[in-house]
């Protein structure tokens, strides 16, 4: 404990320091094959919709007896195209097999509910069946895409009203990020998109926007008159602000992350709650990953960004004249000339001033008495 807290001190000091932003492409490379690999399987694969978006019947049958081949079987000889998909359900009435097939006519939606009733051996009345529509589902992502539409659209202007416009493209950037690889994993492990999936992505969309803002204030507070100094860059500075903020944002991801990963092995795996897995597998990959974005995503983005003002430009040059041109003046990233005392003080934090001090002043000969 004595080392951890330890170590928070040391990082928020700038004693020791993670160059997040000086490695930038690292970052955007392994972010790269992550966001490939979630689009080839989104063109292979696609995208397993539930019944809620695509339309169809559901059929549940109580039963301890039924097995999932033999509902499937049942349903198969009934269902005229298409392959029927059967899960198992352990609810607070007991064990349930849900089938689900494509969209059926009445006579149809009979006919496969008395070979359920039959092969799993129960009244026919104990048979649910709840048929729905394609037009429901198209209305669903309708809004789904709408509550999204005006979600960024609100975080743009506020990003832009309480820091810059820079900052909420970096933001913008990071959570497009996280809902593409969100979305890659749905469709490599085979889940269903349900309600559900939407809302635990909206969810994470909060989330993972909370933990840049977190990030992003200490950027601004880090590189307020950063301009005036001339001790370090502005990605130096917002290097900094991630490193003292590192603890907090991994501390806040554990915490989010233990519940979550409950509600998905616990609560789907061994309570076998269907609904309880779509929503906890987008909460858990979408917090995980909006973690990541914040750090090595969002914070370099936006780094880059402000480099390219004219004035940042100046103030590098500046920083490099001050060093005695020991870098590049265009590259961002943490000095290694023992210029980290200059950094620290210029975020606050009371370290010392390398400027020449009492000490240091050449000393006068002594007057020769007469």
């Amino acid at each position: 404990m004595n080392r951890f807290h330890t170590l928070t001190s040391s990082l928020y000091r700038g004693d020791v320091s993670f160059d997040f932003v000086g490695r930038a492409k690292q970052w955007y490379i392994l972010s790269a094959v992550l966001l490939l690999i979630a689009l080839g399987s989104l063109a292979i694969n696609g995208l397993k919709f539930g019944v809620e978006f695509s339309g169809g019947a559901v059929f549940a049958v109580p039963s301890e007896s039924c097995s999932v081949t033999t509902a499937r079987d049942a349903a198969a000889a009934e269902v005229p195209e298409g392959e029927p998909i059967v899960t198992e359900l352990n609810g607070s009435s007991g064990r349930q097999v849900k089938v689900q097939t494509v969209d059926l006519t009445p006579a149809e939606t009979g006919a496969v509910s008395t070979a359920l009733a039959n092969a799993c051996d129960v009244p026919l009345v104990d048979v649910s069946t709840q048929v729905i529509g394609p037009s429901w589902g198209e209305q669903i992502t309708q809004k789904a895409l709408t509550g999204l539409a005006v979600f960024l659209a609100l975080i743009v202007v506020y990003l832009s009203i309480t820091f810059e416009w820079r900052m909420a493209i970096a933001a913008l950037v990071a959570l497009f990020h996280d809902v593409f690889i969100t979305v890659g994993i749905y469709s490599l492990s085979g889940f269903e998109v349900t309600p559900a999936t939407v809302i635990g992505v909206l969810t994470i969309l909060g989330y993972s926007l909370y933990d840049t803002v977190v990030v992003f204030d200490k950027v601004k507070e880090n590189t307020r008159g950063v301009q005036a100094t001339s001790r370090m860059t502005y990605s130096e500075a917002a290097n900094l602000a991630v490193n003292q903020t590192l603890v907090r944002s991994i501390n806040t991801s554990v915490v989010g992350l233990l519940p979550v990963a409950s509600l998905l092995f616990v609560g789907a795996y061994v309570l076998g709650a269907g609904t309880l897995k779509d929503l906890a597998l987008a909460l858990f990959v979408g917090i995980a990953v909006g973690t990541y974005s914040s750090i090595f995503i969002a914070t370099p983005v936006l780094a880059q960004l402000k480099e390219r003002e004219p004035a940042m430009q100046a103030l590098a040059k500046r920083v490099n004249a001050r060093r005695g041109g020991g870098r590049d003046a265009d590259k961002g990233g943490i000095a290694d000339d023992g210029s980290a005392e200059a950094d620290v003080a210029v975020a606050g934090v009371g370290a010392s001033s390398p400027t020449r001090g009492p000490r240091n002043q050449p000393k006068r000969k002594p007057k020769k008495k007469r």
